[in-house]
């Protein structure tokens, strides 16, 4: 099973994002859609502009912050917002790169969600399971 839930049980007034997917990448890519469509709902993105994110780190965890830290980052600072994500993560080297495609927030054709502040490593899970791979992470809001 892929995509991306809003599970109960994070901590109040922050936001809980579970990605699962059938490879590491596509866990955390579903993360980052789930952190993207609580700021910007998705279905009203459309896939005009690609983007390109690289992150490293030293570990899987700091690995999967920094990721999503940069992701969060190109959608404060460049409104970008993406409608499809592909992530490649070289588990040995800790280093990922992702792929978006999507459209610059426009308050004119878009919706607004919350604010998302940070990305935090309180409650992170990083799981290989019998499906695939299931990520947690908890966003300040």
């Amino acid at each position: 099973m892929t995509g991306y839930d809003y599970p109960p049980g994070g901590p109040p007034a922050d936001l809980l994002v579970e990605g699962k997917g059938n490879t590491l990448g596509e866990a955390v890519a579903n993360v980052a859609l789930g952190m993207l469509n609580a700021i910007t709902p998705l279905k009203g993105i459309c896939e005009r502009e690609i983007y390109t994110v690289n992150a490293d780190g030293i570990d899987l965890p700091s690995l999967v912050f920094n990721l999503l830290d940069e992701i969060l980052f190109l959608n404060d600072s460049e409104g970008m917002t993406a409608k499809s994500l592909t992530v490649e993560i070289d588990e040995g080297k800790f280093r990922a790169s992702a792929v978006g495609r999507g459209e610059r927030f426009s308050a004119k054709t878009h919706e607004t969600g919350i604010a998302v502040k940070a990305v935090t490593y309180h409650m992170m899970k990083i799981e290989r399971t019998i499906e695939g791979y299931r990520v947690l992470v908890v966003f300040d809001t």
